[in-house]
């Protein structure tokens, strides 16, 4: 999900300087809200577990695309499926570029050898790179972001009362590496929910994750969990509309960040200076654990794979730390 919606502002930016550049988005259903409203850009999905599965399903995929007079393709996902489809392209002279993942430096990065970290090329640069060498030369700024979307009063009114200012907190992560001790998260909706004209959202997926952010909007004031409550396309609005985001090194910072939202990072095992920061963010907005005390960090790209004791890792982020950020971006003295 990161991986989509870090695209969107390179999309935005590139359809800016060409309007007349008609991009195929090939993406999985679920994920088409993310890239629906950007200009000259329609979605085609791929059913990769119906349809489309295994080779002969992307053969497919494939000629269904091929009947769209594709003239070249940008690969900005460089995996299995991708580089079978880029195969088949080739067969029928069809130019693919793909992004290159820079997998050597960040193998250096992990290494545990660098005691200074230098920052690898952020991910939405290398997405650019890919149509520059389809001959497409455009920047990207921070303006090529999405705008807020309007909130329907269906659902809106009960979760964007008047007046209050949206805090978004996307608590979770796909590795235990990546996730703020839950104890410490309760601290910090506990001084957040505390603050004068805020409402505090809560977002997240699973089954387990559901439960605990139930038990924090039964236990705060002024705090709401959307977690399985609305349809995608309605979660996208409330985070367009939101103050900040605080969030993991997760896919929801950089859905955040593609409406300009401010994102509060909390980093774990990993690091910004692997090219994953949500895009337009700054510096200050990074928060990450102490590498004094974990000098390893970042141990891994992903946070799957890290030594003993770096479960600790984030104990050394103070709920202080947050919400003084948090007050500098809504101007709370």
């Amino acid at each position: 999900m990161g991986d989509v919606a870090m695209t969107v502002p390179v999309l935005l930016a590139l359809t800016d300087k060409y309007p007349d550049v008609k991009i195929t988005f090939l993406t999985k259903p679920f994920f088409a809200p993310i890239i629906s409203k950007i200009p000259n850009v329609s979605v085609f999905t791929a059913d990769v577990k119906g349809a489309h599965k295994g080779p002969l399903g992307l053969w497919k995929l494939f000629k269904q695309l091929r009947e769209m007079d594709v003239d070249a393709v940008a690969d900005l996902h460089n995996v299995l499926r991708s580089n079978i489809l880029k195969i088949f392209f080739g067969l029928y002279g069809i130019p693919v570029e793909q992004m290159d993942k820079g997998r050597k430096e960040k193998r250096k990065l992990i290494s545990g050898k660098i005691k200074e970290l230098h920052s690898l090329t952020p991910m939405y640069l290398r997405y650019r790179s890919v149509f520059e060498r389809h001959g497409f030369e455009f920047s990207v700024h921070k303006a090529h972001v999405l705008g807020k979307h309007r909130i329907t009063t269906d659902f809106g009114t009960s979760f964007i009362p008047k007046g209050k200012k949206l805090i978004g907190i996307a608590p979770f992560a796909a590795f235990s590496g990546k996730i703020y001790p839950l104890a410490l998260m309760e601290t910090l909706i506990s001084e957040l929910a505390a603050l004068k004209d805020v409402k505090i959202l809560l977002f997240g997926g699973g089954q387990k994750e559901r439960t605990v952010l139930e038990d924090w909007d039964q236990k705060f004031a002024g705090c709401t969990s959307i977690a399985g409550k609305l349809p995608f396309k309605a979660e996208l609005a409330l985070i367009s509309n939101l103050e900040v985001m605080i969030s993991m090194d997760s896919g929801n910072g950089h859905l955040a960040a593609m409406y300009g939202v401010p994102v509060i990072t909390l980093w774990g095992v990993t690091h910004p200076a692997a090219g994953f920061a949500p895009f337009g963010q700054s510096v200050e907005n990074q928060i990450v654990s102490n590498r004094d005390e974990f000098p390893l960090i970042p141990t891994s790209v992903y946070g799957n794979k890290f030594p003993p004791g770096y479960d600790q890792v984030m104990k050394t982020i103070s709920p202080e730390q947050i919400v003084k950020r948090v007050r500098q971006i809504l101007i709370i003295d």
